[in-house]
């Protein structure tokens, strides 16, 4: 490696490990280097990969909580030896971006004085809810965290946006529309067919952000009804959106070549 700025060069490094950050070939070279890691030899126990995030799942309602951390531990264990072995960095608690590995055990029967999983002997901390590639989980996957939680940075967003999108906001209602869908409705509905199927209630907190959007875009008075305004800006409503996106992903899923992607 030799560095240059303009004319000047520093001396040459050599590279001894390493992925080049921003180069074409980092996702390749990164699938490259994890594609050996190990599937846990315990029945029952999964593995799922997605990019850097690493996890193990292990579901069976007719084995007691004991039977269950043993047989998580003791995937856990082959997995730890392999980032040993590769010399891979995890923070059990994945509070770094890199090489890190999430491993969550949710139960009913889960008490204080139940054991915690360890990796390379750092325990895991048992979770409430845990955020797993920007969703947040709960124990009984009602998704009312994750709502609240897209819910207040939808907010955000739109309070930031506010001089564009409000009502004496010079753009052109076609243009509030795109940055509304691009900026804020993106955030709320990410992941969508996930939680989809969340209770109507839970939903309509993110429908009352799209109405106020509505009625301060189109500067409409009070009592013109919100479905109205969702016809003028040619708005689905978010359940709609979000039903008809988990349509779209389900057909293409199960048409997909991957068995996995299937569900088969």
């Amino acid at each position: 490696m030799l560095p240059r700025h303009e004319r000047t060069h520093s001396t040459r490094r050599l590279i001894r490990a390493g992925v080049p950050q921003g180069s074409t070939l980092s996702p390749l070279l990164y699938s490259a280097y994890t594609n050996d890691v190990p599937r846990p030899s315990s029945s029952g126990v999964q593995l799922a990969l997605f990019a850097d995030n690493t996890a193990l799942f292990y579901g069976n309602r007719n084995r007691s909580t004991r039977f269950t951390l043993l047989t998580l531990q003791r995937a856990i264990d082959e997995l730890g030896q392999w980032f040993r072995k590769w010399r891979i960095e995890v923070n059990p608690t994945n509070q770094q971006p890199y090489n890190s590995s999430m491993v969550r055990l949710e139960s009913t029967h889960c008490r204080q004085n139940t054991p915690n999983l360890k990796m390379l002997d750092a325990i895991i901390p048992w979770q409430r809810n845990y955020k797993y590639l920007g969703v947040t989980l709960d124990k009984n996957l009602h998704f009312r965290d994750h709502i609240e939680r897209v819910r207040n940075t939808a907010l955000f967003y739109k309070a930031r946006l506010g001089a564009m999108l409000g009502r004496k906001s010079k753009l052109s209602r076609r243009n509030k529309r795109t940055i509304y869908k691009m900026c804020i409705r993106t955030v709320m509905t990410y992941a969508s067919p996930v939680f989809a199927h969340a209770a109507p209630k839970a939903l309509h907190r993110l429908q009352v952000i799209q109405n106020k959007f509505c009625r301060a875009a189109t500067d409409a008075h009070w009592c013109v009804r919100n479905s109205i305004l969702h016809r003028d800006l040619e708005l689905p409503t978010i359940s709609k959106y979000m039903k008809d996106a988990s349509k779209r992903f389900f057909d293409i899923a199960g048409s997909h070549p991957n068995a996995p992607t299937r569900g088969g």
